[in-house]
């Protein structure tokens, strides 16, 4: 699947898919560095690639961030609204 064919769903509130997808793809390719780095033996490019891995693991970190974010707002917004809910 190509980045043109996702589109976002509009549906979700508690787990969005599109965030979802960059995280597979982040940690696809933050492997992909990893294992370069492992064979890489000539100094510069292996820094350059060092430097790599950690932008993408920051990357990484920051979507996983925003999901746990986006699960804690809608857990929020679930029990504002079973607080008004009529029916115990």
């Amino acid at each position: 699947m190509s980045t043109d064919d996702r589109r976002c769903a509009h549906t979700c509130r508690n787990a969005c898919q599109m965030l979802n997808d960059a995280l597979k793809q982040e940690r696809e390719v933050l492997q992909y560095y990893e294992r370069l780095l492992k064979e890489c033996d000539y100094p510069d490019v292996r820094d350059f690639v060092r430097e790599m891995v950690e932008e993408k693991s920051a990357s990484i970190l920051r979507i996983l961030q925003k999901l746990n974010e986006l699960r804690a707002r809608g857990q929020i917004l679930d029990g504002v609204i079973s607080s008004y809910n009529p029916n115990p």
